[in-house]
């Protein structure tokens, strides 16, 4: 079995020391052995761990939750926590775009130009229109986004800008047939 050290360890996943010290003394991720000397030494298994553990913190984890799906405590762990960290998100997106969105009209009102705020709902319509698409059509095409994708389709009317109430509605009027 080859071990590694906790710098070696520590560089390889590019964390520092301190993290993997700081892991060890929550539990989260403990060394496989200690050499004579009592340095740290990590194996595959940790390594595998580890892995897991960077992949959840790269989806925003927070550690605890991190350390209970991977110890399997609490049943459907993972899901719930994916879940929830998806609604986080989303309202974190939502927050930002309106953040984006006030932005955007203090730069305009200073009389700046502002490109790369996306497409807003009087454009995108406009485009709809322009491809002939008419009221009808883009009803059609609502229904069939909130039938086959619900979630996208929520992304995408608030990525337009729209208020949470105007989402609200065209997605209950997607649902009637």
């Amino acid at each position: 079995m080859t071990y590694r050290t906790i710098s070696v360890f520590a560089k390889e996943f590019g964390l520092s020391r301190g993290t993997l010290l700081y892991y060890d003394r929550i539990g989260l991720l403990k060394p496989a052995t200690l050499s004579a000397a009592g340095y740290r030494l990590y194996g595959e298994q940790e390594a595998q761990r580890m892995q897991r553990i960077d992949g959840f913190r790269q989806a925003g984890l927070p550690l605890k939750t991190i350390g209970a799906i991977l110890d399997g405590v609490g049943e459907n762990k993972l899901s719930a926590a994916l879940e929830q960290r998806l609604v986080d998100l989303n309202r974190e997106i939502g927050q930002l775009r309106s953040q984006q969105r006030l932005l955007v009209a203090l730069l305009r009102r200073q009389g700046r130009e502002v490109t790369g705020q996306g497409v807003d709902v009087a454009q995108w319509v406009a485009m709809l229109n322009e491809a002939g698409v008419d009221e009808q059509g883009q009803l059609r095409w609502h229904r069939a986004f909130e039938r086959d994708h619900p979630l996208a389709h929520q992304a995408f009317l608030e990525g337009l800008g729209l208020p949470d109430r105007e989402v609200a509605r065209i997605r209950r009027d997607s649902k009637k047939s």
